[in-house]
């Protein structure tokens, strides 16, 4: 699958942003699909992640403050974003892949192109 990223912005401490990732391709409902995030002189991590039977995986970061949800009628994966705090700031990342453990350990297959958030304390 192909994978376009968007949401992104810039907004302060405590606000709330929603990323989407549309694909295009067969067969959408069967890859997991998953979040993640880069920052600046950071490692790529894993944020979040969603099987196809739509079971959400968290990282501890972001429990509580940030929801993964599909939606295989439209072909999108979602990020919704809470309580953003600047040590969110980083370009966020899509993927997709149909073997769950290669997207967990950041090997999927497909990548969206990535969407800078940004927060200001």
């Amino acid at each position: 699958v192909q994978l376009q990223a968007s949401g992104g912005g810039l907004v302060q401490a405590g606000s709330s942003l929603r990323l989407s990732c549309a694909a295009s391709g067969r067969a959408f409902s069967s890859y997991v699909l998953g979040w993640f995030r880069q920052a600046a002189g950071e490692q790529r991590e894993l944020v979040a992640f969603i099987t196809g039977n739509f079971e959400p995986i968290y990282a501890d970061s972001v429990k509580g403050r940030f929801t993964i949800s599909r939606d295989n009628v439209k072909n999108t994966v979602y990020l919704q974003m809470n309580s953003l705090k600047p040590e969110d700031t980083a370009v966020y990342y899509c993927s997709a892949d149909q073997y769950t453990p290669d997207l967990r350990r950041g090997a999927g297959n497909s990548w969206g192109q990535g969407t800078q958030v940004t927060v200001s304390s």
